[in-house]
């Protein structure tokens, strides 16, 4: 395949610039202006699009059928642009061989999952996994994530009141515990939390992911005078990944824009899709890339946060998130439409944008599909 003429944005190379690129085997090929086409080789003209790394969304919710949060990954990430996504911790130690069988190994959208550490996963949504101590097991976590060496990436934790009850600093602590001994990094799930949001940072080690960073609740990164926690940058400054994971109640417009006036930025884009809010506030990926173009990110630094940031997250930059020659076969191909547009946070604040970016073909492991925005329907009632 031959993808001809599209503005190429590869924040891991610094390039932007009109490019052609060749998928060959699997991988890019090649990486050029005026690429010749080989003989039999599909072209896809891709004037006027922009050409990126396969996205990837650092927080899904991807366990259909088991998890209350899950959704099919195909239609609604891969069809919206997203190459690549991680789900944020649906499956525990009890249903991850269940996952993996019937999700993951069936997905065409590639899923690299973290562990929950409460051994059910989010299967219920009436009882937090963590509300039960007998369930926050470390040693079912570490014997299923060596069962699974090299596809589980990390460990969830979820802190708000209604996931982990009064158990908090035992599960942020077996948490801690259990990623250290696998050698992976921490995702931890902020906003309502029973104990200080500080207490929380200084856990937290580089490499480790904060998601739901701009959340309006109680707990934030902003302090009561709305300046953004001392903490909270020294938590930034050692690498802890700050991540969006958007979601049904964890993105607020008023927070993120104090958060950006005050210098402390997301390090990566994430949707937190699952089956609240894939018919609004979410939608997709892509939807989410469009709030922070008019949250005043610039669009290199929003594809950065979609491909290269996610990708190094993943400890998997080069084989992910770059076009590089050698890299796995996997673009999003976007175009960025201006008009007049509006979106909305969780807290039901709306915001007029004069651009969105629109996925049109995705190209996974070097076959491309057509793509698109999820479009705005009322969800089926019971």
């Amino acid at each position: 395949m031959l993808i001809r003429g599209g503005t190429v944005i590869d924040p891991a190379q610094g390039l932007h610039a009109t490019r052609d690129v060749r998928i060959a085997d699997g991988r890019v090929g090649a990486l050029g202006a005026r690429l010749g086409r080989a003989r039999g080789e599909e072209v896809v003209d891709a004037r006027g699009l922009l050409v990126t790394p396969g996205l990837i969304d650092l927080h899904v919710h991807v366990f259909f059928g088991a998890s209350h949060y899950g959704i099919e990954p195909d239609p609604h990430c891969l069809a919206t642009g997203t190459t690549t996504v991680v789900d944020a911790g649906s499956a525990g130690a009890l249903t991850f061989p269940a996952f993996r069988k019937y999700v993951i190994e069936v997905a065409a959208t590639r899923i690299l999952p973290f562990l929950n550490i409460g051994a059910t996963g989010m299967l219920s949504a009436e009882v937090g996994e963590l509300e039960e101590l007998r369930f926050i097991d470390r040693t079912k976590a570490l014997q299923s994530i060596e069962a699974n060496r090299g596809l589980i990436r990390g460990v969830k934790v979820r802190l708000s009141r209604q996931q982990v009850g009064p158990n908090a600093r035992v599960a942020l602590l077996t948490a801690r515990e259990t990623a250290e001994a696998a050698r992976l990094p921490l995702m931890v799930h902020v906003g309502d939390t029973p104990i200080p949001l500080d207490d929380i940072l200084i856990e937290l080690r580089a490499g480790d992911v904060l998601t739901h960073c701009f959340h309006g609740r109680p707990q934030g990164v902003l302090d009561e005078h709305g300046r953004v926690r001392a903490e909270a940058r020294r938590a930034a400054d050692r690498g802890v990944t700050f991540d969006v994971g958007h979601g049904v109640g964890s993105f607020s417009f008023a927070v993120a824009r104090a958060a950006l006036a005050q210098d402390l930025k997301p390090t990566t884009i994430s949707s937190d899709l699952h089956v609240y809010n894939i018919h609004g506030p979410v939608f997709d990926l892509a939807t989410t890339m469009s709030k922070f173009l008019a949250l005043g990110l610039s669009l290199d630094e929003v594809v950065r946060m979609t491909t290269e940031a996610p990708a190094r997250a993943l400890d998997a930059l080069g084989e992910l998130g770059t076009l590089a020659p050698g890299a796995a076969a996997d673009l999003t191909l976007l175009r960025l439409e201006e008009g007049t547009y509006e979106f909305v946070d969780t807290r039901g604040e709306t915001m007029k944008a004069a651009a969105r970016l629109v996925p049109v073909r995705v190209v996974r492991n070097g076959v491309a599909r057509p793509a698109g925005l999820q479009q705005p329907r009322v969800p089926p009632t019971a």
